[in-house]
């Protein structure tokens, strides 16, 4: 074989160097100056960007929160034992960002879109920044379509509609939660994406609502990413922007999404840590003063996306918790503030035994009959009114003065629509079973039956007209409002129920 001359070795490795990138690589780094309490002050990144996501030489990973004159502010998302004075820091040029995609559906996440539930690895096509600006005015179509919860109070009297923000607020055990799931747990089948966010709340607790929604079948069309009371601050701080970016990511597919935040006043809590640790001025409650920014910032982002743009949407179901019953507290009036309406738990109703305990006084909807149907409208108009009515009767009827017929009469039919309101936990209601049992309360023949013969009535109507008169259950499916035909046709029908009863009291042959 001959040897190469020296002219061909020359040509190869000029031809190698051409093709060779020699450029230098820069980077800027720092050094951690103090670490402590999930905070590290760092000095030497001049450039470094409010909310930019940095790189510790231990592997931590920290946010950018507060860039002074001399040094930074940074919240590690990670345990800070492992990172010590003295260690190199180093700018990403990016903020944080989280998997999205269909690959997210069913798993257990933490707040940087890690699974925490053994089931493997996450395979997704993209990754979103958490934070993002909000949709402006222009790119938004009106609240329009019914988001339904399956929950029968809320549905006829405080109705949400799909990329509405309505607040859950009430005290600790009221059964905030329990609304949310029972909201999640209805979605089945209705071509809506569920996000549960979960901040602060105990593991044993996340657990316990994985299950709940594993049994109900509902995982398999939702997300729950989970920042449990052990974690860091700066881990429970950025979990609800997760979620929402993850929400964002099928809503600009045209797909609708119903993101639970369980709950922000954790968040708020989180955030006033983290703020207090980086010496940032305290204001009212020790709360730092861009804490309405907070929250607006991540509530702006729910909305229905005009058709130009798909026409997906954010339904979002903030939830806070107040203390001894105060809606006048600094977090909650934020929150209302921001949110299209809210639901509210009082806790004497709950103890009394209503199940949901919601105020119809105090729940209000400022989308209102928009997100309704037009059947769901017209029957369910007056209930609100006449349950207002019986609340304010029933305050001046407890001082046992006499009362004549007409009050006894709104008192008896206040009590039986309370009744019929009532429901049980993770038992939803299809639309057309809410109808039927409204169309009987409205239409005055509870007024028949003893109050606590009205659980047992129901579940025999319900039964009656899904066995026996299957075609007046499909007209409820309907958008449009029962005509004076097919309503005439209703009350016969419970007519003929109320027949198999040998007595007005309900006693069954």
């Amino acid at each position: 074989m001959d040897a190469m001359r020296p002219s061909d070795v020359k040509s190869i490795i000029l031809n190698e160097l051409e093709y060779m990138h020699l450029a230098p690589k820069v980077y800027e780094a720092g050094r951690v100056l103090e670490v402590g309490d999930g905070i590290a002050r760092v000095g030497g990144l001049p450039s470094v960007m409010s909310g930019e996501l940095l790189s510790f030489e231990s592997g931590v990973k920290g946010i950018a929160l507060n860039l002074e004159k001399d040094e930074i502010g940074v919240v590690l998302l990670g345990d800070d034992n492992q990172t010590k004075q003295g260690d190199t820091v180093v700018r990403t040029r990016s903020i944080t960002t989280v998997p999205v995609g269909d690959g997210m559906l069913g798993r257990v996440v933490n707040s940087l879109g890690q699974p925490i539930d053994q089931k493997g690895n996450i395979y997704t096509k993209d990754v979103r920044p958490i934070e993002r600006e909000a949709p402006g005015v222009m790119d938004r179509d009106p609240v329009d379509t019914p988001l339904l919860t399956g929950i029968k109070a809320i549905d006829a009297m405080v109705p949400i509609g799909r990329g509405q923000r309505q607040l859950i607020i009430g005290d600790r055990q009221v059964g905030k939660t329990a609304i949310a799931l029972d909201t999640i747990i209805n979605q089945r089948g209705k071509d809506v994406l569920c996000v549960y966010v979960a901040i602060g709340q105990k593991a044993s607790t996340v657990a316990s609502i994985v299950k709940t929604l594993t049994d109900y079948h509902a995982m398999s069309y939702t997300t729950v990413v989970s920042a449990s009371a052990a974690e860091p601050a700066a881990l429970q701080y950025i979990a609800p922007y997760s979620g929402c970016t993850i929400a964002e990511a099928w809503m600009e597919q045209g797909r609708d999404v119903l993101v639970v935040f369980d709950d922000l006043s954790k968040h708020a809590v989180a955030y006033r840590t983290l703020s207090l640790l980086l010496r940032r001025p305290p204001g009212r409650e020790a709360y730092p003063g861009d804490v309405f920014y907070l929250h607006s910032r991540l509530l702006e982002r729910a909305g229905k996306l005009s058709e130009r743009l798909g026409g997906g949407s954010i339904t979002a179901l903030p939830i806070i918790e107040t203390q001894a019953g105060d809606m006048a507290g600094y977090i909650a009036t934020n929150v209302i503030s921001i949110t299209d309406g809210q639901i509210y738990l009082e806790s004497d109703a709950f103890n009394a035994g209503i199940r949901p305990a919601i105020n119809p006084g105090l729940s209000v909807s400022r989308v209102g009959g928009a997100a309704q149907t037009k059947a769901m409208k017209k029957i369910a108009g007056p209930l609100r009114t006449e349950l207002a009515q019986y609340r304010e009767l029933a305050s001046f009827a407890q001082f046992g003065s006499d009362l004549d017929q007409a009050t006894l009469q709104r008192l008896r039919k206040g009590e039986r629509i309370v009744e019929i309101l009532k429901q049980p936990q993770y038992h939803p209601f299809p639309l057309e079973h809410q109808l039927i049992s409204l169309i009987a309360t409205t239409e005055g023949y509870l007024d028949r039956l003893e109050v606590d013969e009205i659980g047992v009535f129901e579940t025999d109507l319900i039964t009656y007209f899904r066995t026996r008169r299957p075609e007046l259950m499909k007209a409820l499916r309907e958008p449009e409002p029962p005509d004076e035909a097919t309503m005439e046709r209703i009350r016969e029908a419970i007519e003929q129920l109320f027949e198999q009863y040998e007595s007005p009291h309900g006693s069954k042959h």
